[in-house]
């Protein structure tokens, strides 16, 4: 074989090599993005399984660990307000809710960041999640989280309550959902909780005015707007319209919601 023909021969198989290559690299590529859209369409409709896995898990110590907590402070703290009948119903409910707001006072003082604080329950949206103490990444990961510098239910005050919405088992995913007029419930060792839905809104991320306390008690839910990205916050204010005291089986209705 001459010199040129072996020189032919090896081109033309550097070009068959070459493009086999390039259909190879192609079809990666095209996998590669109909993977991407599919986890993209499972990440939007559901949430990211993996972070999901790792918070599903938090969730389960977390729990545990609540209820040890629970048990404890409900030891600790006085006898439950025994009800009797009365002609004055206005002052037992007075009587009442500043029971409650020494018990979370105390409650409150105990709490350290990341640890559980209760229990929120939101029916519309399939909610039923530990509430972490602090808003910080590593708390946010376990759970919805309650910003410290904000009230207890049962204290008359702002309480404020964040999560994610497409990872970490994104509890706050379809938070959009809730309607006006739904119920949230948050159930605490001193305490069970019923706030109902009467506004939702959305704000820049930087707007820190929804932090602010106004003298009423408002259960304030937050998440980040639209999803995936964090350039806006979407707020779902709840309104607390009844309370059953720890050891009670009466509840409290508030005629005229705060």
């Amino acid at each position: 074989m001459s010199s040129a023909a072996s020189t032919e021969t090896v081109r033309t198989a550097g070009r068959v090599r070459l493009r086999r290559a390039t259909r190879l690299l192609g079809t990666l590529l095209v996998v590669a993005g109909v993977l991407t859209l599919a986890w993209a369409v499972v990440v939007w409709r559901w949430q990211d399984p993996f972070t999901a896995l790792y918070t599903h898990f938090q969730q389960e110590h977390l729990a545990h660990v609540y209820s040890k907590h629970a048990a404890a402070f409900v030891a600790a703290q006085p006898p439950p307000i025994v009800r009797r009948p009365t002609r004055n119903p206005a002052r037992e409910l007075a009587a009442a809710e500043k029971q409650i707001a020494l018990e979370a006072a105390r409650y409150r003082r105990s709490l350290r960041a990341g640890d559980p604080v209760g229990r929120m329950k939101i029916g519309r949206i399939g909610l039923n999640m530990i509430v972490v103490q602090g808003t910080d990444e590593a708390s946010l990961e376990k759970g919805p989280g309650h910003y410290i510098g904000t009230a207890l239910p049962g204290q008359g005050r702002l309480i404020y309550v964040a999560g994610h919405r497409t990872t970490f088992l994104a509890p706050f995913s379809h938070i959009d959902s809730i309607r006006n007029g739904d119920y949230v419930t948050f159930e605490l060792p001193y305490a069970t909780f019923t706030y109902r839905a009467f506004r939702h809104y959305v704000v820049p991320a930087d707007d820190l005015s929804v932090l602010v306390n106004h003298g009423r008690e408002i259960l304030r839910l937050q998440a980040c707007h639209p999803r995936f990205f964090a350039t806006h916050r979407y707020i779902v204010d709840a309104r607390l319209v009844a309370f059953t005291p720890h050891g009670q089986t009466h509840t409290y209705t508030l005629t005229n919601p705060r």
